[in-house]
Formats: structure tokens, sequence, C-alpha cells
């Protein structure tokens, strides 16, 4: 089992920049798939980008591909998303996500554990 703490969001202008991180805890952090997911008002909860075991695949959502960047350190058991060219419409609850299985799901149910999630806002 792993627990999962996100953190790094807040309010910023369009253009801007912010990276979300997420600590994990619990089984080797290097044996879980890690993913981002985000959720706005009124809508389903979203893939936005996902990270192989090892760092080496990587895998994004087209709105953010070219401005998002996600990323590992195994030795911090921590993964993070840089997003940069921020757009209003990047305003959601962004979730931190792992799976023990291999990479390449963009589904919720295919990620065992959650963070709390993390609210980011963009302003026009």
């Amino acid at each position: 089992q792993v627990q999962l703490v996100g953190s790094g969001g807040g309010l910023m202008q369009a253009g801007g920049s912010l990276r979300l991180s997420c600590a994990a805890s619990g089984r080797p952090f290097s044996s879980y798939t890690m993913a981002w997911f985000r959720q706005s008002p009124g809508k389903e909860r979203e893939f936005v980008a996902a990270i192989s075991m090892s760092g080496a695949w990587t895998n994004y959502a087209e709105p953010v591909k070219g401005r998002f960047t996600i990323s590992r350190d195994n030795a911090k058991n921590t993964v993070y998303l840089q997003m940069n060219s921020l757009k209003p419409e990047d305003t959601a609850v962004y979730y931190c996500a792992a799976t023990p299985f291999g990479f390449g799901d963009r589904n919720t149910n295919g990620y065992t554990y959650w963070d709390q999630g993390t609210q980011v806002t963009v302003s026009s």
C-alpha cells in the first residue's frame, strides 16, 4: 500500500507556471506507475499525464502536451507536474494517482491510490 500527499497548487494568472508535487510513503515508490488527473466542477475526472516506474516513459493528454511535464525522483519518493503557459481552462482540482500495474492506463479505474487533490486556479 502507498499513501500520497499532493502539494503546490494555488492561484496563477494565465501564462504563468506552477509545479505540483506528490510525495509517496509506504511500499517502494519505484514499483508504481504514477499519474496526474484533474477534475473541474461538473466534469468527470480526466487524465493529464503519466510516467512509468523508471521514469523512462511519459504520456500526456492532448490539451496539455507541450505545456506540462511530468517527472519523478525515485530517491525522494516524489512525482512532479510542471505546468507552464497556464490557461484558464486548466483550472481544476489536480489528483496524483498510483498503480502497481504497467504504464499506459488513462482511466481512473486503473489507479488504486489517490491523494486528496490540490486546487489549481488560473485567472484570465
